[in-house]
């Protein structure tokens, strides 16, 4: 009876301790990592984490980023930076992810879209936008230009999402969602107690031996999501790691996530029948890896679609060929002031 009363006791205080870790490092990270942003109110009290850089509105339209399915504006941060060097710039952290409020409504880009322009309005982040979207967040800012074309001059889609892919749900791509909802589920309580928070800093310590451990209980899903992001968060550069590892440490992230992968489903019958976009300039970046869109592919996204192929990249092209990107964006930057130029004459 003693032996029992002892073991519940020390699990009670290991797992107080492991709280107040958490609490005490969530805290501290949001003070010594959130400084370079702010936060924006939007409906019912939610708010939306932004990063501005750049001189808004003086050299030309405002560059809007809209990263993947599970980053943030992190995602960004090279490519924002040198960007903001010629105009102004803003990325976000979407609701349920990085330093943002959760998510109140379903990761649908329609519900995501709308959530982003009433952001802008209450950050008072004026149009003309070049929107800029990777993955999942291209088609964001797809939906974005149907609901607001007036306030888009230009689209820049980094390797979309390819709805295509997943409809019909086949039984590989539903195994790939199952893996995700059932990885989130076992983070949430593991970044309560502050293990997260041990696994990521072990994970980018480079030994990473307490984060292969917790990968490894969530079966082969958990290794699989592991390695990747090991490989991906490599590419960007190392003064983000610590931010990275902190959203990472956030019990709301994992909740934010799985919030994600539950909408796939919807996100891809909502964009499957989305009208395509019309005479505003789209430009998609498709990695050399990948087989590129077909011409009725181009056609379904809009009426005025232009196809490059990053040919030294994989998925996430931002990071492999950022130069790619960057000149993009430059080069829609001086055409769409050309085209002010000309209308003002």
């Amino acid at each position: 009876m003693q032996l029992l009363l002892w073991i519940a006791g020390s699990t009670a205080a290991l797992v107080g301790v492991g709280f107040l870790y958490q609490w005490i490092g969530g805290h501290r990270d949001r003070r010594r990592f959130a400084g370079p942003g702010r936060w924006v109110t939007i409906g019912r009290k939610s708010k939306l984490y932004v990063v501005e850089k750049g001189s808004q509105g003086s050299t030309g339209p405002t560059v809007l980023f809209e990263a993947g399915i599970a980053a943030t504006n992190l995602n960004w941060f090279h490519i924002q930076e040198t960007v903001a060097r010629f105009t102004g710039t803003a990325s976000y952290d979407r609701g349920g992810l990085g330093w943002s409020s959760p998510c109140r409504t379903a990761r649908t880009p329609g519900n995501i879209a709308v959530e982003l322009h009433d952001m802008l309005q209450g950050a008072e982040i004026k149009p003309p936008y070049i929107l800029v979207g990777h993955s999942f967040g291209g088609l964001v800012m797809r939906r974005y230009a149907l609901l607001f074309p007036e306030e888009v001059v230009s689209v820049l889609l980094v390797d979309p999402m390819r709805c295509e892919e997943w409809s019909p749900l086949s039984l590989g791509k539903q195994a790939e969602l199952d893996r995700g909802k059932k990885l989130s589920r076992f983070a949430i309580p593991i970044a309560r107690f502050g293990l997260a928070r041990l696994a990521v800093a072990s994970l980018l310590s480079r030994r990473g031996r307490t984060a292969h451990r917790l990968a490894g209980v969530a079966g082969d899903g958990g290794r699989h999501v592991l390695g990747r992001v090991t490989k991906e968060v490599g590419k960007m550069p190392s003064e983000v790691w610590p931010i990275v590892a902190s959203h990472w440490s956030r019990p709301a992230f994992y909740a934010g996530m799985r919030s994600h992968v539950e909408a796939v489903p919807d996100t891809v019958r909502e964009m499957q029948d989305a009208e395509p976009i019309h005479s505003i300039p789209v430009l998609v970046l498709t990695p050399g890896k990948s087989t590129p869109l077909s011409a009725e592919c181009l056609d379904r996204i809009g009426d005025n679609v232009r196809q490059v192929i990053a040919t030294e990249s994989a998925h996430w092209i931002h990071l492999d060929e950022p130069d790619l990107v960057i000149d993009s964006i430059r080069e829609m930057i001086l055409a769409a002031t050309h085209e002010a130029v000309e209308a003002a004459v």
